[in-house]
């Protein structure tokens, strides 16, 4: 679950601050979509990057499932982010030389390293088997089985993206931030990849927060909320 009660951000703009996230209160439960949308510079980016721990706000509480987030220290807000939130980001973001696969097993040893510290031999090699296991069952649910072998440039906008929101599930989050995931597609392959965001929150009960500009996608949340200077307003 996703929490946010009165949260309040804001910038320095010469003499005075800027409100970039204005008293803003929502929840996002398990296994739903909430989706944000709202005009450029209206504070969308600034709501994810507090929902994902990346920015503390000034004021105001923000609740991953039962951990307050607001209140974590850089490096525990690091470690929350590694076991309980994926992140989807606008451009996918791949790393050149790694093949699909490789991404999802890199994201898999950033959550795992901790757990594994002080493990045995054996312990360790059970848990990469495990680790290929998860990424093989994640190509597999994005339907990129057949292509787990081939790197970034050998894939097309859209496969990239599948490799990108199996990545950000890697380690079975509890919450999923999603930031405009179908920009850079037309539009039947942004409808295919916002199908495939619903079926996964249903199927893996994660809380997702997600942002976009095309309003043609709404219909597949389950709640829609509108930022304008910062504020929120239900649509």
């Amino acid at each position: 679950m996703i929490s946010m009660q009165n949260v309040t951000l804001t910038f320095p703009d010469g003499t005075s601050r800027v409100r970039a996230v204005d008293d803003v209160s929502l929840v996002v439960q398990p296994g739903t979509i909430t989706g944000i949308t709202g005009p450029s510079g209206s504070g969308k980016s600034s709501l994810l990057a507090i929902a994902s721990t990346l920015i503390r706000p000034d004021s105001g509480r923000v609740m991953i499932g039962d951990v307050e987030a607001s209140a974590l220290s850089h490096d525990e807000a690091t470690e929350l982010r590694r076991t309980s939130i994926g992140i989807v980001f606008q451009q996918s973001n791949l790393l050149p030389s790694l093949t699909a696969e490789e991404q999802l097993l890199v994201m898999g040893e950033l959550g795992g390293r901790r757990a594994e510290h002080g493990r045995s031999a054996e312990r360790g090699r059970h848990a990469r088997t495990e680790r290929r296991e998860r990424a093989a069952s994640l190509l597999d649910a994005v339907g990129m089985s057949e292509h787990r072998g081939k790197r970034p440039h050998q894939l097309s906008g859209g496969q990239r993206q599948r490799v990108n929101i199996a990545r950000a599930l890697m380690n079975d989050p509890s919450v999923l931030i999603v930031d405009e995931p179908t920009s850079a597609l037309d539009s039947e392959r942004g409808a295919q990849i916002m199908a495939l965001i619903a079926d996964l929150t249903a199927e893996r009960s994660t809380a997702t927060l997600l942002v976009t500009h095309d309003l043609s996608l709404t219909p597949t949340m389950h709640d829609v909320v509108h930022l304008r200077d910062g504020a929120l307003a239900r649509i």
